[in-house]
């Protein structure tokens, strides 16, 4: 069976890690460094990114194509990887045990709210398709949910390395304004969950609020001073977070 693009380092309990929409698997390399003292590491390309810019999968399928590629293990994902992550719990709780969300959504509740995002999806895939990869970034970099990151952090080299075809894929298929209304299911989840947002996120951190009170065994952890890619932001204060979470769920089972 065809596998999503894959790096991996380290040796330990397996993570794995899954990238917000415009980055790549390398995105995660400061984080996984640290991650890798005491963990096999995975790394993995999401559809329509890297390694994988040519498979064309919405989100479901694209969590099958996940948990095949990195087998059992936490998972964390940031912004679109933790949406793809929530999904692959859903749909592979054998293979998911415990997962890190980093500034997710299970989805938007109202119909026509979702219309309206998906057609604002399809219009933004338009302007990739026409514009090409280096001018989308450049505008999408400006948006100010990523007002905290600089030339030094902000990853563009690694972005531009992503075709417009795959990103425009991404969108359409994968986009937020195609994601099914997850909020019902939130109960369903059994796997231990950390949440974790910026405190400049307000947005991401009051949904992370809400994802919380609704899920069985989740905590929310809020990174003061920084925003929505909280780990790109302040990767060691996150990495401490994530492992000294993960050796209490091994000190517990």
């Amino acid at each position: 069976m065809r596998h999503l693009g894959l790096s991996r380092r380290g040796a330990g309990t397996r993570v794995v890690l899954v990238h917000g929409f415009t980055q790549t698997a390398r995105s995660w390399d400061v984080l996984a460094g640290r991650l890798a003292d005491r963990h096999e590491v995975l790394a993995v390309d999401a559809p329509g990114h890297g390694r994988s810019a040519d498979w064309r999968t919405g989100l479901w399928a694209s969590a099958d194509a996940l948990v095949d590629t990195a087998g059992t293990g936490t998972y964390i994902g940031y912004s679109m990887g933790a949406r793809l992550v929530l999904h692959a719990a859903l749909a592979h709780p054998d293979r998911v045990r415990a997962m890190v969300l980093i500034g997710a959504t299970p989805g938007i509740v109202d119909p026509e709210e979702r219309e309206q995002r998906r057609r604002a999806d399809e219009a933004l895939a338009h302007v990739i398709e026409r514009d090409g990869v280096a001018a989308f970034i450049e505008s999408w970099l400006a948006n100010p949910l990523f007002a905290g990151l600089s030339a030094d952090n902000d990853q563009r080299a690694d972005r531009l390395t992503n075709t417009a075809a795959g990103l425009a894929s991404s969108l359409r298929l994968a986009g937020t304004g195609t994601q099914d209304d997850l909020w019902p299911r939130l109960g369903e989840l059994g796997q231990p969950t950390l949440l974790i947002t910026g405190a400049l996120d307000t947005k991401f951190s009051a949904i992370a609020s809400a994802m919380a009170a609704s899920m069985a065994h989740a905590d929310h952890v809020v990174i003061a001073g920084v925003g929505h890619p909280a780990h790109t932001e302040a990767p060691e204060v996150v990495g401490e977070i994530i492992m000294t979470w993960i050796a209490g769920l091994a000190a517990t089972a």
